[in-house]
């Protein structure tokens, strides 16, 4: 069975975020993790996208590479 490469349209569609390239961009620019912070942790997810970005990398779902880019796309 092949896994599905989601991309960060799709994650973000996901997450209940608006999902268009200068929407994308502007989140990217206005969110930071410090390099100890876990993504799922971080203070600007409500607990649902905590969980499914928590959920989706330990299952190493489908989604676990584009939550991964997310991941490093934050930690400026």
């Amino acid at each position: 069975m092949q896994k599905h490469h989601h991309g960060f349209h799709e994650l973000f569609a996901q997450l209940g975020l608006p999902n268009n390239d200068l929407a994308i961009r502007q989140f990217l620019a206005e969110h930071f993790l410090d390099e100890k912070e876990r993504l799922a942790e971080a203070k600007f997810w409500n607990s649902a996208q905590a969980q499914f970005l928590c959920e989706g990398w330990r299952d190493d779902a489908d989604w676990a590479e584009v939550i991964d880019r997310l991941d490093t796309s934050l930690r400026h």
